[in-house]
């Protein structure tokens, strides 16, 4: 049995220098055909912290993928069969060739498939809504915690954290600026390594010490 409240999920993920995230094609009504954030119905006997996992997972095939919560929408006409609440939560991680690939394990679900936020199908319900609601969230974090680098790999060049920010921010960054203000902060811990398997002048890796991190931004107001 259902209650009459859902759970959406935002998944965001950077690739190829493009900040995506990831929608399903519905398989049902309404909207059927169409794409959506991965979401469904809570079941009554159901924790919310179960629910979150067994939608995401029966939508993408994801698992163990920390959700923070994000927002509760109710409006009367975000949903045909009237006034039905959803609890929208989002998350970041890693995109990765095996990531990159997500497939749902439910029949209410076509397919799922990673999107640039700039360049978004027409979307069910309100659901644009939400992933506007969580790219405002995602701008102000980024100014006090380490936010962006849970979308890059654990040793990054400083080009791939700007591609981050300018992602997230949605401009573009002076590259000498950027890098000094990012070096000046001291929470970069420069490595002996460079990348590997690239056909130009391989870059210098860098690692986030979140201990300087949140040192640093303490200090700000």
């Amino acid at each position: 049995m259902f209650t009459n409240f859902t759970i959406d999920c935002v998944i965001f993920g950077f690739h190829d220098g493009y900040l995506k995230v990831l929608l399903t094609e519905r398989n049902e009504y309404p909207f059927k055909d169409w794409w959506a954030l991965p979401g469904f119905f809570v079941n009554n006997d159901e924790e919310m912290e179960d629910a979150v996992k067994r939608i995401l997972y029966e939508n993408t095939g994801l698992k163990d993928i920390y959700m923070e919560q994000l927002a509760a929408l109710a409006g009367l006409k975000r949903h045909p069969q009237g006034r039905i609440l959803t609890v929208a939560y989002f998350a970041l991680m890693q995109l990765d060739h095996a990531k990159i690939k997500v497939k749902p394990v439910t029949s209410y679900m076509r397919q799922a498939n990673w999107f640039s936020v700039h360049e978004l199908p027409d979307l069910a319900f309100d659901h644009k809504q939400i992933i506007e609601l969580s790219l405002e969230k995602l701008k102000r974090k980024i100014g006090y915690s380490p936010v962006a680098f849970e979308l890059l790999p654990e040793k990054f060049t400083l080009t791939q954290l700007q591609l981050v920010y300018e992602a997230i921010l949605g401009k573009k960054l002076d590259k000498r600026n950027f890098r000094k203000k990012m070096l000046n902060y001291g929470f970069l811990k420069e490595l002996s390594e460079f990348q590997k398997g690239v056909s130009y002048r391989a870059a210098r890796l860098y690692k986030l010490d979140k201990r300087k991190f949140h040192k640093a931004f303490s200090h700000e107001d």
